[in-house]
């Protein structure tokens, strides 16, 4: 049974789910390695059952973000409580997720437990809101730490308020 989101205490994200200079060769190539860590983590049962989800999604809608953002997600009877997985690309690399002003730098994966419809469209709906600012995508590209990264994350859906 998927746990419930509670926002004022929620672990979405950890250093171990935080991949600096993440180097891969397409968006789908990205969304393996982030789901690697989350399966690594005990948060996702079927790596690739997993992973043919999150595709299948990004073929049905391009997830790219203006601002070099993307954000690769799905809901799944697979995933055991709301998780977000990020990388920060390589200097110099940049990955296409389809955003009309160009690729991404910053991914954020995030699965969600199947039951959970509001907590899936709330995440997306709050980290939406904190990547359009600047600021906070410069926080991520900036913060060679994953600890920090992960704070920021963390951080960015307790302080959402409806």
């Amino acid at each position: 049974m998927a746990e419930p989101l509670d926002r004022y205490d929620a672990e979405l994200t950890t250093p171990d789910m935080v991949i600096l200079e993440l180097d891969a060769a397409d968006k789908l190539d990205a969304a393996g390695q982030l789901a690697a860590r989350m399966f690594d983590a005990g948060r996702i049962s079927d790596l690739d059952g997993f992973l043919k989800q999150v595709n299948a999604r990004e073929h049905q809608l391009a997830t790219g973000l203006p601002g070099g953002v993307g954000l690769p997600h799905a809901r799944s009877e697979l995933v055991s409580q709301t998780t977000i997985a990020v990388g920060i690309t390589k200097y110099g690399k940049a990955l296409d997720f389809g955003a009309a002003d160009g690729p991404a730098t910053v991914i954020l994966l995030i699965a969600t437990p199947a039951s959970s419809f509001s907590d899936h469209l709330e995440v997306l709906a709050t980290l939406a809101r904190s990547l359009s600012k600047e600021s906070f995508r410069e926080s991520l590209r900036r913060a060679y730490d994953p600890e920090v990264i992960a704070e920021l994350i963390n951080s960015s859906l307790v302080f959402f308020d409806h």
